[in-house]
């Protein structure tokens, strides 16, 4: 596959929903037991946990993408970039939330991204601990699916809250140390409308699901949102930097259910760039 069309986006849709009940698998049969988490930040001021599970999520899902796909780039947080020629690449996060998985929050998640020629196409948020992942079909079709122990998984569509306005919406949003006192001092409304928690991919989720208007974080990496770009995007969703850029280029974000919300939203961040 050298071009991208409808047809083959149902490919990587549907090897991306495969592969999201083996990574569940995966995780009960190897993974659910006693482990230790690593301090990986480099000047040890600050906290980035990794453990081996990050790590064997990434090798297992490498191998997956390999076996189908195994002219393709992949770029993981843990294992770094493999380089091709191809115009495709896998953007991967093997455990995003990594804090939630250390102390046995349900929230962490498998990101797995497509990008074509650099732009998110597929994305897959796979919840191993809920039995249930998100995954868009095309660029105007994404479902929930929850993986059932007996019978037939129960699928449904994607859609934000076409009904949220800026008086009534539901804000989460979370900046994770990054922010300073100082900016967040000159974001009071940004921080007044910030009434429900920011759960990890999770947040983004139930955004899509239409229970939350609008999510808003700091200093996100590309894995932490190439998987998420295009499922926001199949079910309505708006999204960019702070600054309105791409959110492509991750850092600071915001996702709206609509573009009022949006520009109502960014307005208020300006005063933090």
């Amino acid at each position: 596959m050298s071009e991208l069309n409808s047809k083959n986006i149902r490919v990587f849709a549907n090897f991306l929903s495969r592969l999201a009940k083996e990574m569940t698998r995966f995780y009960y049969l190897k993974l659910n037991k006693p482990f230790k988490a690593i301090n990986k930040s480099k000047d040890k001021k600050g906290y980035d946990p990794v453990t081996k599970a990050d790590k064997a999520f990434e090798k297992f899902i490498r191998s997956k993408i390999k076996k189908k796909f195994p002219n393709h780039e992949i770029i993981g947080e843990e294992l770094g970039y493999k380089k091709t020629k191809s115009d495709f690449t896998w953007v991967i996060d093997p455990i995003d939330g990594t804090r939630s998985f250390i102390v046995g929050n349900p929230t962490w998640s498998n990101l797995i991204g497509l990008n074509y020629k650099g732009n998110p196409v597929v994305g897959l948020a796979n919840f191993p601990r809920l039995s249930k992942y998100y995954l868009n079909y095309s660029n105007k079709t994404a479902y929930v699916v929850n993986i059932a122990c007996v019978g037939k998984d129960k699928k449904k569509k994607l859609s934000v809250n076409k009904k949220a306005t800026f008086k009534n919406m539901k804000v989460a949003g979370a900046f994770h140390g990054w922010l300073s006192l100082k900016k967040q001092s000159r974001i009071p409304r940004v921080l007044k409308l910030m009434q429900f928690p920011c759960f990890d991919a999770l947040s983004y989720a139930h955004f899509c699901e239409g229970k939350i208007d609008a999510v808003l974080q700091c200093q996100n990496k590309i894995w932490d949102l190439h998987a998420i770009i295009p499922i926001v995007s199949a079910a309505g969703g708006i999204a960019s930097t702070w600054n309105n850029k791409d959110a492509k280029y991750a850092g600071n974000v915001l996702f709206s259910a609509n573009k009022t919300i949006h520009k109502k939203i960014l307005k208020l961040l300006k005063p933090a760039l």
